[in-house]
């Protein structure tokens, strides 16, 4: 790490047991359309929490917030105590799954170093230190067979393998995922929570946007979904239950556990692909 992003670190140290993420009676509005209001959430180092809802309810939203992109409209927002700013090195940024050309020349290794400096001006970290960097970078990730692959070329799961080796590059406090999951088939998806995981196992905090729990089902702490009659916060036990579910749709919700999975099911009111609880309707669970 260089010694500016060192200095960065040092000036937004903060007490111990402060929360990676925190928001406080957090409310966000686009004109007169109020799209969350009155969010309590903290995010620990080590904790993964999955934010879950339908299109239109925020996640995005919420995302921008985090990154400093988008203010709020009233309460607070603190990453490790202090308000968010674009660009930060405390946080970890990894996009939803987008294919990249497979004529883009430009290399794994080459997108993961831009994790380092694509943020500075001024003269880069010597070359043979940053190589190295890099390569315990893709090394962590299981990349380092495809360092010097151009990233078109590789597959979706290969491809946010790197994502997250750049996103993790200045061992940020908060990682935040968004949708890393999206157009992957079962074995990446499999293949990219374990590598998410192990960053949170070592003690990186996760807020996790996603359509679908069950893939990280088993790695989750605590769920924030958001709804159209409200939000709630609790464990997967808390918030995934008939109950819950059918107040924050203003509709029956049916949740049912089976085999590890949770199946959920709309009885009183249609609700379409956009529109249902978290994208969690499955087939086999409706049937």
């Amino acid at each position: 790490m260089s010694t500016a992003d060192s200095a960065d670190h040092a000036d937004s140290a903060a007490p111990a047991g402060t929360p990676a993420l925190s928001l406080r009676g957090a409310a966000l509005s686009y004109g007169t359309h109020e799209v969350w209001s009155d969010l309590d959430l903290d995010v620990h180092p080590g904790e993964l929490v999955a934010v879950l809802g339908p299109n239109g309810s925020g996640k995005t939203s919420l995302v921008r917030a985090v990154l400093g992109q988008q203010p709020l409209t009233r309460g607070r927002l603190e990453v490790r105590g202090r308000r968010p700013r674009a660009g930060s090195p405390e946080i970890g940024y990894v996009p939803q799954q987008r294919l990249i050309d497979p004529m883009t020349p430009l290399r794994a290794r080459d997108l993961v170093r831009q994790g380092l400096d694509g943020h500075r001006w001024g003269v880069p970290l010597p070359s043979r230190r940053m190589r190295t960097r890099v390569d315990e970078l893709l090394a962590a990730v299981g990349a380092s067979a495809y360092g010097d692959v151009p990233v078109g070329l590789l597959s979706g799961g290969e491809q946010q393998r790197v994502r997250i080796a750049q996103a993790v590059a200045t061992d940020p406090a908060l990682l935040l995922c968004d949708e890393p999951l999206l157009s992957l088939d079962l074995a990446h998806q499999r293949e990219v929570v374990g590598v998410i995981d192990a960053r949170r196992r070592a003690g990186t905090a996760v807020l996790f946007v996603t359509h679908e729990i069950n893939p990280v089902l088993d790695v989750v702490d605590k769920v924030l979904y958001l709804a159209p009659a409200g939000h709630r916060v609790g464990t997967p036990e808390e918030v995934l239950t008939t109950e819950s579910l059918s107040q924050l749709y203003g509709t029956r919700v049916e949740v049912l556990h089976h085999g590890g999975r949770v199946l959920i099911a709309a009885t009183g009111a249609h609700l379409d692909h956009d529109c249902h609880p978290a994208g969690l309707l499955e087939a086999e669970g409706a049937a």
